[in-house]
């Protein structure tokens, strides 16, 4: 069975709409869950939900016997760190808060070994090659790894063409919340100014060739950036599935619990 093709990656690059769903949760008892719902991607997250390299491989295990393509963002644009991940098995990864083509470069370098990058070789340990069980894999590697980088400054906005320019980057992912915080617009992500600059910023990476991204859990929004030509969108998060769900299941029987308390004990 070949593992190492990186269909995620050959999606993005034909044009594909990929739509994905957050995995916040830190369990691969949940992303299991998730990864069987039908979404094209699944996102591990190790910025801002509490992942570890450890649960990181455990989802990676996890959804590996179900047709989505895991994503994984590490905690930042770390080599180190990049390294470990890509070790677990990891191909595609999305890298937060990229500001420049010099940083998306570190991104590229990251993920390839030497000579086209500075990834450090210790595939007879790895997940990713099977512990060498993957006969071509030091040298099929490199070009099945897939980056994408987060957009979500003014700073990374004016330097975006540099960005997309360089090689090896496949996608922008144009992060809302920390993009409008950044423009002052904190918790504000649907002010006008905002999607204005997010709506142009999508134009220009579609433009160029390469993919582009953003999570958005409205229907219509979503729905809105694939019409402008995104090809990678999340379109929720786990942890805001579960959150209201429970909130609404739970709010279907406060009436009940305030009638049977005004009718005393039976």
């Amino acid at each position: 069975m070949d593992i190492l093709t990186n269909h995620f990656k050959r999606a993005l690059r034909a044009g594909q709409p990929q739509i994905g769903l957050w995995a916040g949760l830190a369990s691969a008892y949940t992303s299991e869950i998730c990864a069987g719902a039908g979404f094209d991607w699944l996102l591990i997250d190790g910025e801002h939900a509490p992942n570890t390299l450890q649960t990181t491989l455990a989802q990676l295990q996890s959804v590996a016997a179900y047709p989505v393509a895991p994503v994984v963002r590490p905690s930042w644009n770390d080599p180190v760190q990049i390294k470990q991940i890509l070790d677990t098995g990891a191909q595609t990864l999305l890298v937060p808060m990229v500001q420049s083509a010099e940083e998306a470069a570190a991104a590229v370098a990251a993920v390839r070994y030497p000579p086209a990058g500075i990834r450090g070789v210790g595939s007879a340990l790895a997940r990713s090659s099977r512990w060498n069980r993957i006969p071509d894999y030091l040298e099929r590697a490199n070009d099945e790894m897939c980056v994408l980088v987060q957009i979500e400054t003014p700073r990374g906005i004016d330097a975006l063409d540099e960005i997309l320019a360089v090689d090896g980057v496949d996608g922008a992912f144009i992060g809302p919340a920390d993009l409008s915080a950044s423009m002052g617009y904190l918790g504000k992500p649907e002010h006008p100014e905002v999607t204005q600059v997010i709506d142009a910023a999508i134009a220009r990476i579609v433009k160029s060739g390469k993919a582009a991204g953003i999570l958005h859990s409205g229907v219509p929004q979503a729905r809105h950036y694939l019409s402008l030509g995104a090809t990678f969108v999340a379109v929720g998060v786990d942890a805001v599935l579960l959150a209201r769900a429970a909130e609404k299941l739970a709010g279907e029987f406060k009436n009940v619990k305030a009638v049977d308390a005004a009718n005393g004990p039976y």
